[in-house]
């Protein structure tokens, strides 16, 4: 992964104060944290440069200022995906659980998402509305998208494989023994079960609640990133 320089929305040390005093007013267990010192200081500049790095590669206007990536503490779905990166990159670089499960604690009761810090999400990805979405320990790959109330989960301990550009739209899901081909968009209230889809399709929820397939010229997620996927 690239370096990639970061814009805040706040000073680097007023951004580290605000997370180290959200986690200690949500956890008041006298395990006090302070993100300008030690481990936590090593593991939230990496979240940062891993954000940056996820959001250089959006297309979304919101998501650039002055040539840079930007991240704003007010954007939830921002906040949401550096909250995870944090989560991870806590748990990564030292493997204090402690404090990985406040910052997926933190995520979920602030933004309804639900994706455990030793999950493996892509380098980049999106986030949408993040209410009631769940990302579970599936494979996934770059330009993953998850809007409201989406869900990837598994079926007798068994998870998806996610190609690139993956796009789960609101109320859709994927769960048990898939592979999802690279480009394939999950439509509103569609679920894949335990059923292999092939590269560049759309799943649908007919009228009559039947999932239907049928391929597309452009993946969803296309039209959200600068890459070509």
């Amino acid at each position: 992964m690239i370096r990639i320089s970061i814009e805040l929305s706040l000073s680097l040390y007023d951004f580290k104060k605000y997370i180290s005093a959200q986690l200690n007013h949500f956890f008041p267990d006298n395990q006090t944290i302070d993100f300008q010192t030690g481990i936590e200081k090593v593991a939230i500049d990496v979240a940062l440069d891993r954000t940056g790095y996820c959001f250089s590669r959006v297309a979304l206007e919101s998501y650039q200022k002055n040539g840079s990536a930007l991240l704003n503490h007010l954007h939830s779905d921002q906040y949401a995906v550096f909250l995870w990166f944090l989560s991870n990159s806590v748990w990564n670089e030292n493997g204090d659980t402690a404090l990985a499960n406040k910052i997926f604690y933190l995520n979920k009761s602030l933004h309804g998402f639900s994706c455990m810090y030793d999950t493996k999400l892509p380098d980049i990805f999106l986030l949408f509305h993040t209410v009631g979405t769940v990302l579970g320990k599936a494979q996934y790959s770059d330009f993953l998208i998850a809007a409201q109330g989406s869900t990837v989960g598994a079926q007798n301990g068994i998870y998806p494989k996610l190609g690139k550009g993956v796009s789960l739209l609101p109320h859709s899901s994927i769960v048990g023994s898939c592979v999802i081909g690279d480009r394939v968009s999950v439509g509103i209230g569609a679920s894949v079960y335990e059923r292999n889809v092939e590269s560049g399709m759309v799943v649908f929820k007919g009228e009559n609640g039947a999932i239907g397939y049928k391929a597309q010229q452009k993946c969803w997620a296309q039209q959200f990133f600068v890459d070509a996927i």
